[in-house]
């Protein structure tokens, strides 16, 4: 069995903790492991599971890498999605990419954002979908409803409380509807995790949806290894359409059957679900960070960077982080979503990045920025490098506040120590590199006209990243 995570999400209703350079599975919002950490490490325990096949965005790759690394899980397979096209071809990728280890894998498909409290429960559910994907089936893991949530599809199964076959997915419902799906007993929350043999998936597309197959097939065929990653092409995957896995395949499939899961599962999709699913105090508040309240209670309110006090308020949701701060009713926070469409519409780069910006070679945290200025804190790990760069519009000042620099600029090279500096002249050829055993940590002082990211021409690089 290959476990598949799906981890090509961007997250936008969690803003401002998750955004597009670093979405809500990559953040730990439940403890030392993030959402996509915990996702591999629940499957401990499974019997005959092989190591996983990552789908992710390809500006997240490093991050994938580094937070596998973490949790000592070598020689997965990395499969970069050049651009988003929805959970079809994700799978089918995937699928494809099993299929080369041979004896026709069985695939357990999860999302890398989901949180399930029970895992012996789940195993359970895993080991029951194994029985129906060996006899051919496409399995669907149906979640058990507490409530009648009105945010979620359901699946109407042909019999209650046992594996059974699916007889419709049902679009998110009104409210009322929803209450009668609960009360029936035989309609689930649509989970978006999946088990199948890996031939089954594969000819039950090239019934349903063979152009998405054969985009994929030929984009994966063109593929190319970069370091650990596998590099899906560019071209032949842009043409393929964009589908959700449910509307392409298990809506059109004779062989959907549904696995009933009731392990305390949520895909923590908005403020309310994280409040629920934290534990609360004696007035059901739940404060992470530098937080002082009074008279407040049903509250969820975060703070990563100072000191947040809130009085006299119920059923809201405060975040703070470095750079923007968001305080909303409980009920109107899954709009947030309309808010960061604002903030794009108005070109602010809080939308999408965070003021700390993760890079292979470590990582920078923009510290002040004003009229043809700016100041970074970089921290550069062990034995790791910059590319050889370039700017066009910015000039820039080194000074190393711990560990040491080898610069480069242009055709001269220097080591310099603690509480030393440097000028990189605007034009010039430069490299930052970290040569010692402890992380390397400068302050950069950019100046200059323009001093966006976009303004690095790339002249070398050990990571193959692109412009």
């Amino acid at each position: 069995m290959i476990p598949v995570i799906m981890s090509g999400g961007s997250g936008t209703r969690l803003w401002p903790l998750s955004r597009k350079n670093k979405p809500k599975q990559f953040l730990n919002l439940f403890g030392d492991n993030s959402l996509f950490q915990d996702t591999l490490t629940r499957l401990s325990g499974v019997k005959t599971l092989e190591t996983p096949i990552i789908v992710c965005n390809e500006d997240h790759r490093f991050m994938v890498a580094e937070q596998l690394q973490e949790k000592g899980i070598e020689n997965a397979e990395i499969v970069l999605e050049p651009c988003a096209k929805n959970t079809a071809p994700a799978i089918a990728l995937a699928a494809l990419q099993a299929q080369q280890r041979g004896d026709d894998p069985t695939l357990l498909i999860l999302a890398a954002d989901h949180i399930i409290q029970d895992i012996p429960m789940f195993h359970q559910a895993i080991a029951a979908a194994d029985i129906e994907a060996q006899l051919g089936h496409l399995v669907t893991f149906g979640i058990i409803p507490t409530m009648p949530h009105t945010g979620y599809g359901y699946i109407e199964a042909q019999n209650k409380n046992s594996p059974s076959k699916v007889n419709a997915f049902v679009e998110k419902p009104d409210l009322d509807t929803a209450q009668a799906y609960v009360d029936a007993g035989n309609f689930y929350w649509n989970s978006g995790m999946f088990m199948f043999k890996a031939s089954t998936v594969i000819n039950e597309l090239l019934r349903v949806a063979p152009d998405i197959l054969t985009a994929c097939q030929q984009a994966l065929s063109t593929s190319d290894r970069d370091l650990d990653f596998i590099r899906v092409d560019k071209d032949q995957f842009s043409v393929c359409p964009s589908d959700s896995f449910d509307y392409a395949v298990m809506e059109k499939t004779s062989k959907a059957v549904v696995i009933p899961l009731d392990a305390g599962w949520s895909d923590v999709g908005s403020w309310s679900s994280l409040w629920e699913n934290h534990s609360q105090d004696s007035d059901n508040n739940v404060l992470i960070g530098d937080v002082t309240i009074q008279d407040v209670n049903n509250a969820y309110i975060h703070s990563e960077h100072r000191l947040v006090t809130v009085m006299g308020l119920d059923n809201v949701v405060v975040v703070e982080t470095p750079d923007a701060v968001m305080v909303a009713d409980k009920q109107q926070a899954e709009n947030v979503k309309k808010i960061v469409e604002t903030l794009m519409d108005q070109q602010r780069t809080e939308a999408t990045l965070h003021r700390k910006g993760y890079r292979p070679w470590g990582g920078y945290d923009s510290l002040e920025q004003g009229d043809r200025f700016q100041v970074k804190r970089i921290t550069v790990n062990p034995g790791a490098s910059l590319s050889l760069q370039m700017h066009h519009h910015r000039a820039e000042h080194w000074v190393v506040v711990k560990g040491t620099a080898e610069v480069t600029c242009d055709d001269k090279k220097t080591i310099l120590s603690e509480n030393e500096s440097t000028f990189i002249p605007l034009g010039s050829v430069h490299r930052l590199h970290n040569p010692g055993r402890v992380p390397l940590e400068i302050i950069e002082v950019q100046s200059g006209s323009y001093l966006g990211e976009d303004d690095i021409i790339r002249l070398d690089d050990r990571y193959n990243r692109e412009q």
